[in-house]
């Protein structure tokens, strides 16, 4: 199934795998997740479920609201999203209306895709937003910065579409492909995933199985077994510039 978790970004540590080699790695509160609904072909269309995450006082709802919910019978919660599941495969009896989804979802060393809106960063110039090399910064050039000429004057007497140019930048929807879990903590909800993910601390993240890569586990490697391809990898090059 596609399915996934709803968390929040708690920030970023590191840790030791079992040959000693330090790691970078986000935590994530993944979890616990409630069912409020299922999806189906015949009555909707689609297959989906939908979760709930992060409970909610009924006092910071409106009364729409509250009824979703009370027709779902859970909740309320902060946070509701759907995780499409294939057309065949997951069926009603898989999945249940109230169903805790918690991180055994996953395995230990589990590629998963990481969803998460990028840190805004407000109105930016080119340089720092597309990576422009700006102007001369010597011999009277009065442009360092700017992003100079953006289009000709009769043909085609316009600004191509897409051109680069200042603008807001950041507070994206940004998805990171296969993203190693390296350590699950049911007790308390955590996972921890190797490297950086999308996202400021204690914004919203979906956790969901690798698409293009769906139930691989990757385990680390040995220290030694790193060394040795790296040292082959450099063997190859040096002998081909040869």
């Amino acid at each position: 199934m596609a399915l996934g978790l709803l968390g929040k970004k708690l920030g970023m540590t590191h840790v030791y795998d079992e040959y000693g080699r330090r790691m970078a790695v986000t935590a994530v509160q993944a979890g616990p997740c409630t069912v409020l609904r299922l999806r189906e072909p015949e009555r909707h269309g689609y297959r989906a479920v939908q979760v709930g995450f992060e409970p909610l006082p009924e006092s910071k709802l409106t009364r729409p609201e509250r009824g979703q919910f009370k027709q779902a019978k859970a909740g309320p919660f902060r946070h509701v999203r759907e995780f499409r599941l294939p057309a065949q495969g997951a069926s009603r009896q898989e999945l249940a209306v109230g169903q805790q989804l918690t991180v055994d979802l996953f395995q230990d060393y589990e590629l998963v895709d990481v969803t998460g809106v990028s840190i805004g960063k407000g109105f930016q110039g080119g340089m720092k937003r597309w990576g422009w090399s700006g102007g001369p910064a010597t011999h009277g050039s009065m442009s360092h910065r700017g992003p100079g000429s953006i289009g000709s004057t009769t043909t085609p007497g316009r600004v191509w579409r897409g051109h680069h140019l200042p603008g807001h930048m950041g507070a994206d929807r940004v998805t990171v492909q296969n993203v190693r879990i390296v350590r699950r903590d049911a007790e308390h909800h955590l996972l921890l995933l190797e490297g950086a993910i999308p996202g400021a601390d204690e914004g919203l993240v979906l956790v969901r199985r690798a698409q293009k890569r769906p139930g691989l586990v990757r385990k680390p490697q040995a220290l030694q077994t790193v060394i040795e391809e790296e040292d082959t990898a450099k063997t190859a090059k040096a002998a081909k510039k040869k």
